[in-house]
């Protein structure tokens, strides 16, 4: 039976009038499974006023009893972690073990979200000048907004909806058509936490339902994850209109490996790193960097033997390492840069095309692919393919990898295997990108850090979570303020100084 799902506005299941519809799948057979109204104009319009209706009472509640909805949510979801994991699970294609994680991290920006009364502490100076105090406050921002990706359908819309909603704002999610349940549910979940109804609306769509939250001009803010050209359209068009914008795009991460490193170690990272929810993540290992010839050819015929030993299988297996991709058109892409890279001359090694899990096949699956002897300035490095590949680029010398991460057009993440103390430290230091991972494969920061990367990965000056996520979704106000004793001073002329 085909479900039908509909939008959340207001507290309230709404169903869509557009007339628009978007088919959500099941990856493992390639099934329809449920349909998903796509919000025109007004449709998105009225979940805006709805928003900024309900948005000034919430922001005049005490940052502690926000936070206690929170805490209330965190307590409802904990009840119901399974069945979110295997919903999300059947629409994204990732194992189940995977979509707990992908709830986890969430839930810890929810955690980190619940200590804002703490965290919109502002400043204060007392006796700036004689007789006069400065302090500051930090107010919410009003209605706000995230666009989030099909492949993390819980994490990043908590790492969104959390910071906003705690600062006092209305947030307003257009999730992923591909895999919508999970945030309707978390919307639920919110509301009955005693979030008012209005904080956190739901509203499914494409291109429409985006073009009016970015031309509204009651949202404030803006969040997005998803393409790099998609990433810069969205931070171009909501500069135009006055709006605040964090936008994160594509990655294409490196993974180092200095002759020194602890090889079964390095091994096991880029298996897990590179292949884990079949390659369908931005923090992604995409790219292995051995540093010598004898490094890359041990590293490759390690690689060899585990990717072709890899399982695939349904993403309700519980052993299998990776399930299906999100859909047939991801298939399809994954395939064709296979082709790519062989066409521009890399060696496959592991070649996972014809790959077809027996009584499933019309579902989205993708073997795994390994290439040997990349060069940078093969399309198969340059571009991000989102999917089970890997690609072995080796480095004469320590200098030329780190110059591989630092001159790729991404500045996501990128990871140093190694046992030497001078080397991690010099390598964190002038690698050009934003996170850094010292024997880490995937330097996700992190709740209470923040996470971003740079170059045609992250576009703004302020990032997800952490401290910046406060400073994103709040303004600042200053108040310099002085009781005067009762002497008449006269008027002044000049520029007030704190002399």
């Amino acid at each position: 039976m085909v479900r039908e799902l509909t939008h959340f506005i207001g507290g309230e299941h709404t169903p869509g009038t557009s007339g628009a519809l978007a088919d959500v799948y099941d990856p493992n057979t390639g099934e329809v499974q449920a349909r998903v109204p796509l919000a025109s104009r007004a449709e998105t319009e009225a979940a805006v006023a709805d928003a900024a209706a309900a948005q000034h009472e919430w922001g005049e509640w005490n940052p502690q009893r926000r936070a206690r909805v929170l805490l209330r949510f965190l307590q409802l979801v904990d009840g119901e972690r399974d069945s979110l994991a295997r919903l999300l699970s059947s629409e994204h294609g990732k194992t189940v073990a995977d979509a707990h994680g992908d709830l986890q991290r969430g839930l810890e920006v929810v955690e980190f979200a619940a200590g804002i009364p703490h965290l919109l502490k502002g400043e204060f100076t007392d006796n700036a000048g004689t007789g006069i105090d400065v302090h500051s406050l930090r107010r919410p921002v009003g209605v706000t907004a995230g666009i989030t990706p099909f492949n993390f359908p819980a994490m990043i819309p908590l790492w969104k909806a959390a910071p906003a909603i705690a600062c006092g704002n209305a947030f307003i999610l257009k999730p992923s058509e591909r895999d919508p349940s999970v945030p309707l549910r978390l919307a639920e979940l919110f509301l009955e936490a005693g979030l008012p109804p209005g904080i956190l609306n739901v509203v499914n769509g494409g291109k429409e339902a985006v073009d009016t939250l970015l031309e509204d001009p009651r949202v404030q803010a803006l969040g997005f994850v998803g393409s790099t050209p998609v990433a810069a359209h969205i931070y171009a068009t909501a500069a135009a209109h006055g709006k605040r914008a964090q936008c994160f795009g594509g990655a294409k991460n490196h993974m180092i490996v200095m002759p020194d490193a602890d090889l079964d170690q390095a091994v096991d990272a880029l298996i897990g790193a590179g292949y884990g929810s079949a390659g369908e993540r931005c923090m992604a290992i995409s790219v292995a960097v051995p540093v010598g010839e004898a490094t890359g050819d041990a590293l490759v015929a390690r690689l060899k033997e585990r990717v072709g030993a890899l399982r695939i299988g349904r993403s309700d297996d519980p052993e299998a390492d990776f399930g299906p991709l999100v859909g047939r058109e991801a298939v399809d892409r994954v395939r064709s840069y296979v082709d790519l890279g062989v066409e521009e001359g890399a060696e496959l090694v592991v070649d996972g095309r014809g790959f077809s899990l027996p009584g499933h096949e019309g579902g989205f699956f993708a073997g795994a692919s390994l290439f040997d002897r990349v060069t940078p300035d093969m399309r198969i490095h340059q571009e991000e393919i989102f999917g089970p590949v890997l690609s072995v680029v080796r480095a004469a010398d320590y200098e030329e990898a780190l110059r591989l991460p630092s001159e790729h057009p991404y500045g996501n993440g990128v990871a140093l295997f190694t046992r030497d103390g001078d080397t991690a430290r010099d390598f964190t230091r002038r690698v050009d990108t934003g996170m850094i991972g010292v024997n880490v494969p995937i330097p996700v920061p992190v709740a209470y850090h923040t996470f971003g990367g740079w170059k045609r990965s992250g576009f703004g000056d302020l990032n997800q979570h952490g401290p910046d996520s406060i400073r994103f979704y709040t303004r600042t106000k200053t108040v310099t303020s002085r009781w005067p004793s009762g002497a008449k001073e006269g008027a002044s002329f000049t520029i007030p100084t704190m002399r």
